[in-house]
């Protein structure tokens, strides 16, 4: 199938079977399609975090606001950016970059140095704002990926981020949690949206064209 018809078939699921687990093979690819995304500079500022534990996800359960995808899905995956942009850690990033490439180390020092400069003016609200967007990139493309494997999932941002920081221990990893995807099988029994036509604004009303 193509990628808009995998599109057209996924929905936000609302109910997960408990009982079914999505294999482990399918959960590589969908991360490999979030670490793949593009980001800003080419820095990847977020990591993903996969709950399969289900002592962690019950704990997990009181910030979400639908606790029962929560509990019954077979995978929460956690977006998680970095809390700011700093000057070490693109250095790092691009240390990595000139390596894998074989290149000398301080190849784009013209460019990282007006990058740090640019961060430094910033307070870190408004860079994290940044790095969420860059989190955003990457979870898209991991729904589109789960949709071409037939993977039921839901986007959410429906949930209470310092508990979630909290219980994964991601202040000490210099992290904060963004969005989460919840990925399992469905339960067409709950699933209550399913049956329901998928509803997009008109092409015509979402493009504004300048010919």
């Amino acid at each position: 199938m193509s990628l808009i018809e995998n599109l057209q078939w996924r929905h936000a699921v609302k109910a997960f079977d408990p009982n079914q687990s999505v294999s482990q093979e399918n959960i590589d690819k969908i991360i490999e399609a979030a670490r793949l995304a593009p980001t800003s500079s080419g820095l990847q500022p977020f990591k993903v975090i996969v709950v399969k534990n289900q002592a962690i996800k019950a704990q997990l359960v009181a910030g979400a606001l639908n606790p029962d995808c929560m509990k019954e899905c077979s995978h929460v995956l956690v977006f998680a950016g970095w809390q700011d942009y700093s000057a070490e850690k693109i250095d790092t990033v691009y240390d990595m970059t000139t390596d894998e490439r074989g290149l000398p180390r301080g190849r784009f020092d013209s460019y990282t140095s007006m990058l740090k400069a640019s961060v430094a003016k910033k307070s870190a609200d408004e860079n994290f704002e940044h790095i969420a967007r860059q989190a955003y990139i990457g979870l898209g493309l991991a729904l589109a990926q789960a949709a071409e494997l037939k993977v039921d999932s839901c986007p959410a941002e429906g949930f209470n981020p310092k508990l979630i920081d909290e219980v994964l221990g991601l202040e000490k990893l210099g992290l904060k949690s963004i969005v989460i995807m919840y990925v399992g099988v469905a339960d067409p029994a709950r699933d209550w949206i399913a049956p329901m036509a998928k509803v997009r604004v008109a092409t015509e009303d979402f493009v504004i064209e300048y010919n």
